[in-house]
């Protein structure tokens, strides 16, 4: 069973209060942490394909992210590979605005 995302009064990097928010972003703040994700949003992808999926990322690395995210609950390993759970859908599902954004915004400034 996943480990849930660390809450108050356990601190995380960054912050002393331990709120949940903070624990999220710091998750998602790690290199590659993202990536993943979104590499994962459509299907179900080997560690191999992962790997190709993420720029040939270091392999130590993204199992370091991997693991940090199968612990936090939101991706699983199945037999054909590693996939979003629910709660990582509801994640991914939270970036469509900001990706919206990002695209206006880039086209503004780029």
């Amino acid at each position: 069973m996943a480990k849930q995302v660390p809450s108050a009064p356990r601190s995380v990097r960054g912050s002393r209060s331990g709120r949940p928010i903070m624990a999220l972003l710091d998750l998602l703040g790690r290199r590659w942490t993202l990536r993943i994700v979104w590499e994962l949003r459509e299907s179900t992808l080997t560690s191999r394909a992962l790997r190709t999926a993420c720029d040939e990322a270091s392999p130590t690395i993204l199992q370091t992210r991997l693991s940090e995210l199968r612990e936090a609950g939101f991706v699983e390993l199945t037999d054909d590979g590693y996939r979003l759970t629910g709660l990582g859908r509801e994640l991914f599902q939270t970036f469509t605005p900001l990706n919206r954004f990002a695209e206006r915004w880039s086209k503004q400034v780029g």
